[in-house]
This record gives structure tokens, C-alpha cells and sequence, in this order.
């Protein structure tokens, strides 16, 4: 399937990459289907990638894995959610955070408050607000790398 996208143009796209969040996610509740894109060619490589909107081209939003940024992101979720998305094993889950990128890169930030919560098994998804009060909205994601480099000693 070919689809058009905000930054990657038209862009060839197999059937087992399309994600589904049967509710939409929070405020495009009308646009379901959705893929991850990377601007690099190694998914491996990539910190950050894009949630792309296959209904709306113009509708892609900058994520990062939050192990990437914050080793001990365990947000509490509700079983009834789980349930939504088929029980799957938490070695199937995966969890996404929209991120806010302005043009001075120190003051990056993460919603670590509404997760994307994907079943990598059925490609079913999730949006949600977690219940931790200690996960804030606009979590500075340039201060925590830099902190975990120091911890890395690097």
C-alpha cells in the first residue's frame, strides 16, 4: 500500500505495519489507522520515530520508546485496558510517548502522562491516561539523557 505522509512523502507501506486504535488517540479521535515511521534506515539506530496517521497525512507525531529516556517508566494500567487490547504478554506491549520539539532542543519534551500502548502481536492501539501522579505531561527529555550519560560516565 502506498501513503502519503507529512515528512516522508509517498512512502510504500506493507499491510503488517498498519496499527489500529479503534478510538483514535487523544484529541484525533476520527483518525484510526496509523504506522511507525523512521528516518533512518536501521530501526535499531532510531531514538525517535513518527507516528504516522494513515487517514490524515498531514498528521504525524514525533515518539520515543520511554526506556529510552526514563529506565524505570512503569505507568500503572488499568486491566479493563489490557482486556481491550486482546491480554496480550507484557513482552508484547509497546509503549510510545508523543513528544514536543521546539527549536532550542534543551527544552524537548515527552507526555509521559498519555503513553501510546500498542499490542505488537494484533497492531491494536491505545491511547490513555495513566494513573502515576509522578509522570508529569512535559517531561524534559534533554535533561534525562543528559543525566543518564552521566550515569553512563560518558
Amino acid at each position: 500500500m502506498v501513503v502519503k505522509t507529512k515528512f516522508f512523502g509517498e512512502v510504500e507501506l506493507d499491510d503488517d505495519k498498519i496499527l489500529e486504535f479503534p478510538k483514535g488517540i487523544i484529541g484525533f479521535e476520527g483518525f484510526t489507522k496509523y504506522a511507525i515511521l523512521f528516518d533512518v534506515d536501521d530501526e535499531s539506530e532510531a531514538r525517535i520515530s513518527w507516528l504516522q496517521s494513515l487517514d490524515e497525512p498531514v498528521l504525524a507525531l514525533p515518539v520515543v520508546n520511554p526506556l529510552a529516556i526514563m529506565k524505570e517508566y512503569a505507568p500503572m494500567i488499568d486491566d479493563d485496558l489490557l482486556a481491550a487490547l486482546g491480554n496480550p504478554a507484557d513482552e508484547d506491549l509497546l509503549f510510545l510517548l508523543a513528544m514536543t520539539v521546539p527549536s532550542d532542543m534543551t527544552k524537548v519534551t515527552a507526555n509521559m502522562k498519555a503513553p501510546f500502548i500498542i499490542n505488537t502481536v494484533t497492531r491494536q492501539g491505545v491511547q490513555l491516561i495513566v494513573e502515576n501522579e509522578d509522570y508529569p505531561v512535559k517531561y524534559n527529555v534533554y535533561d534525562a539523557v543528559q543525566k543518564m550519560k552521566e550515569k553512563a560516565g560518558e
